[in-house]
């Protein structure tokens, strides 16, 4: 029985690491554009340092969350049709995931039109502001690269076809570096030529991406431009603001903390410092969202072709892979927490400060090490609009509350916004946890039958749900 176990173990984590290594790679890659675009902005000054990380944090993380929401529908419809083994209509399910980002990117437009006075209202600094604005309104480019950005990746991933995507974003990484020593660093262009390469580097990325798409490597996924794309646009819609929702939670769980510390005491000094922080967090939250991707593949596959054990299996698997390279990085940030913060900024007292948060930070990545793969799990079953509500709950009237008291009422600063954060985000985790233990995943099966079905899947390529059923009815007994 234990050899059996170790097995399965074995060939589950080989799958997984097929998937998630080069998600992680390419993850890493693109979140990294906007970490060197911070580094060498930071050396400009401290006004512009905190103007792009709000930027990033607020504008740019309300818009990237909206959009990979959006594109996140793919992610459950694309990974059980796969499962289903309806490749053919992978095609027609990128193309309507287009149209829905590309005019949720137009809905967005205004935010990077308006961000000064938008930030002045959430009570920014006014010099942060002004520079935010003028940076936003550069950088719109990269809006319309991510509503094409993420209905491109779900497609690969679903697929298993990631590693090309990883060589395009790293690629485009070491350009964009380049780029910004040249104009930024060299020539002294500023934050304009922080922006203007910012733009180059995205639709670099796009461009290589959808030459791969069309180049004949897909020949059953992807048969041209269809106007089936139009059709049953509604029911995409609603699943695609589910996802959205779900995932915007999260994100702008983020931008809720930034907002609040630009409003302590010291303001700039604490935004940096925060700044700094989540710069980190996120960079190492990008390893958990590889894990994110592969879970979420590997579940919706699993669901598809009517293997609900399978699902179960990978979910476990997952969330003890990804749980045990996150105390890697716990331990990794508890030792040099202190030279860490040196990258972003030269200021003494940011990094006295920044060091402050350290212990924290290193709890935080753990946590953020598990959570995003439950976050997974939910994309991959179905399960967005549930986890929408757990997230109000756990986010916004837990933890966001608590750090506004520890922070203002406590006047514990950063510090304690922070501390509530993780309060919020260890519910939420504790949450997912119990669901992904107690789901019956022979009911989410047949639930992915009906799905594939619904949204435009051949009937006789679907697999039987009749001994679904039986087993459904003998769990229930």
């Amino acid at each position: 029985m234990g050899k059996l176990v170790v097995s399965k173990s074995w060939q589950e984590s080989k799958l997984l690491w097929h998937i998630a290594f080069p998600a992680i790679l390419t993850a890493v890659f693109q979140f990294s554009i906007g970490f060197v675009t911070v580094g060498f902005v930071g050396h400009i000054g401290a006004v512009e340092l905190a103007a792009v990380a709000v930027v990033e944090n607020v504008i740019e993380g309300f818009a990237y969350g909206v959009l990979l929401g959006m594109g996140s529908a793919l992610e459950t419809l694309c990974g059980q049709a796969v499962g289903a083994g309806q490749v053919d209509m992978l095609g027609v399910y990128i193309q309507r995931s287009w149209v829905i980002c590309g005019a949720t990117a137009l809905v967005l437009t205004p935010t990077y039109l308006f961000t000064a006075p938008i930030l002045r209202v959430l009570r920014q600094p006014g010099d942060i502001a002004d520079v935010a604005g003028t940076y936003t309104r550069w950088v719109l480019p990269q809006l319309f690269a991510y509503a094409a950005n993420f209905p491109l990746q779900k497609f690969f991933q679903a697929q298993s076809r990631v590693w090309v995507i990883t060589f395009i974003s790293g690629a485009g990484l070491a350009v964009h570096v380049v780029l910004n020593y040249v104009f930024v660093t060299r020539l002294g262009h500023g934050i304009f030529g922080a922006a203007i390469v910012g733009n180059v580097s995205w639709w670099l990325i796009i461009l290589a991406q959808f030459g791969y798409l069309v180049s004949g490597c897909f020949p059953e996924a992807w048969r041209g431009f269809s106007a089936l794309a139009f059709k049953n646009l509604a029911a995409f819609v609603k699943l695609s603001l589910a996802s959205a929702v779900m995932l915007c939670l999260e994100l702008w769980y983020y931008t809720a903390v930034i907002i609040l510390v630009g409003v302590l005491r010291n303001a700039q000094l604490q935004v940096d410092v925060m700044s700094i922080c989540i710069n980190y967090q996120l960079w190492t939250l990008m390893i958990a969202l590889g894990f994110n991707a592969a879970v979420s593949v590997r579940v919706s596959n699993e669901l598809g072709a009517n293997r609900p054990k399978a699902a179960k299996f990978s979910v476990i698997i997952a969330v003890l892979t990804s749980g045990f390279i996150g105390a890697i990085f716990m331990a990794l940030f508890l030792i040099w927490r202190t030279e860490l913060p040196r990258f972003f900024s030269e200021d003494e007292e940011v990094l006295r400060e920044a060091a402050k948060l350290g212990y924290l930070l290193a709890g935080s990545i753990f946590l953020n090490s598990i959570q995003p793969v439950l976050s997974g799990v939910a994309i991959g079953a179905g399960w967005q609009s549930l986890v929408a509500f757990i997230n109000i709950g756990c986010y916004y009237f837990v933890g966001l509350p608590l750090g506004a008291l520890f922070g203002f009422k406590l006047k514990l600063d950063a510090l304690g916004i922070w501390v509530g954060m993780s309060v919020g985000t260890l519910l939420q985790t504790a949450i997912l946890l119990f669901i992904s233990y107690r789901t019956k995943w022979e009911k989410q099966a047949m639930l992915a039958e009906e799905r594939i079905r619904e949204w435009g899947g051949r009937n006789d390529a679907l697999p039987s749900t009749t001994q679904v059923a039986l087993a459904v009815d003998e769990v229930d007994r």
